[in-house]
C-alpha cells in the first residue's frame, strides 16, 4: 500500500477539525460528542456560496437539508407585481431545506445567499437517520418546526388584523431585538432597506418611507452612518402596543 504524504494527512486533519468546529455552531447539533460530530460530518457536502447565488428554487426537487456554516441567506417568494415577500434571513448555526426533506414536497420558498456563505448538506435519508438515532436532535427540530408554525401564524394575523402603518412599527422592534443595545438606545446595523421592510410586512416601499420619515419627527427612529438607530425602543413598544 502506497504512503499518504504528511502534507496530505495533515490537510485531511485540517479539513476534518474545520468541519467539526463548523457543526458544532449549528443549533440542532450543540452538545452532541466528537463522535458524533464526526459521523454527521463524514455524510455531509461541502458548498460555499458567492453572494446572491441562489441556493434552493421554489419547486425544486432538491431535497438535501442544509446546515449554515458561516454567511447568511435569505429566504423569498415571488408575490406577482415585481414583488417578493421575505420569509425570513437564515445566519450562521441555523438550518433550512428540512421541510422538504421531511414531506418530500418541493420547496416553497427561494433561498439565496446575501453574502458568501459556507453550508454544509446531506441527503434525507442521512437526515432521518440522524434525527432517529439521536434525541436531542429530534427535540430541537421538532421546537424548531413548531417555532417556525408560531411565527408565521402571528405575522398572518399581523396582516390581516394590522394596519400596514402599525407592521412597520412591530417589524422594526424585530430588528431592534437583533440589534445591538448601548447607551439607552438599539443600533441596527447594516440598516434594512425601506424595500426590505415593505417585503416582510406586505406593504408598499412608498408607504415605509413615508412611515419612516415620521417615526424620525417624533424622535423615534435615526440614521448612523449605515446603522438605524432607535434611541427609544421603549418608545416605539407603547407606539405599538407590544
Amino acid at each position: 500500500m502506497a504512503a499518504v504524504h504528511p502534507d496530505r494527512l495533515a490537510h485531511n486533519l485540517q479539513v476534518r477539525t474545520s468541519a467539526l468546529l463548523g457543526l458544532q455552531k449549528v443549533e440542532l447539533f450543540k452538545g452532541l460528542d466528537s463522535f458524533s460530530l464526526r459521523e454527521i460530518a463524514a455524510q455531509c457536502k461541502w458548498t460555499r456560496c458567492r453572494r446572491n447565488q441562489y441556493v434552493i428554487r421554489r419547486g425544486g426537487t432538491d431535497r438535501d437539508v442544509y446546515f449554515v456554516i458561516a454567511g447568511q441567506l435569505r429566504v423569498t417568494a415571488a408575490a406577482g407585481r415585481g414583488r417578493r415577500i421575505i420569509f425570513c434571513d437564515v445566519a450562521a448555526g441555523e438550518v433550512f431545506g428540512e421541510h422538504s426533506a421531511i414531506d418530500g414536497r418541493p420547496h416553497f420558498a427561494d433561498v439565496q445567499a446575501l453574502h458568501e456563505s459556507l453550508l454544509a448538506s446531506m441527503s434525507p435519508a442521512s437526515f432521518h437517520a440522524i434525527v432517529a438515532s439521536h434525541p436531542a436532535v429530534r427535540e430541537r427540530l421538532l421546537r424548531r418546526l413548531t417555532g417556525s408554525v408560531r411565527e408565521l401564524a402571528d405575522r398572518l394575523l399581523e396582516r390581516g388584523a394590522q394596519p400596514a402603518q402599525r407592521r412597520i412599527w412591530v417589524e422594526l422592534l424585530r430588528f431592534a431585538r437583533l440589534g445591538a443595545a448601548g447607551s439607552g438606545m438599539v443600533r441596527i446595523e447594516p440598516a434594512p432597506t425601506h424595500s426590505d421592510i415593505a417585503s416582510r410586512v406586505g406593504t408598499s416601499r412608498e408607504q415605509v418611507t413615508r412611515e419612516l420619515s415620521r417615526l424620525a419627527r417624533q424622535g423615534l427612529l435615526g440614521r448612523e452612518g449605515r446603522a438605524l438607530v432607535l434611541p427609544d425602543v421603549a418608545g416605539l413598544e407603547r407606539l405599538s402596543g407590544e
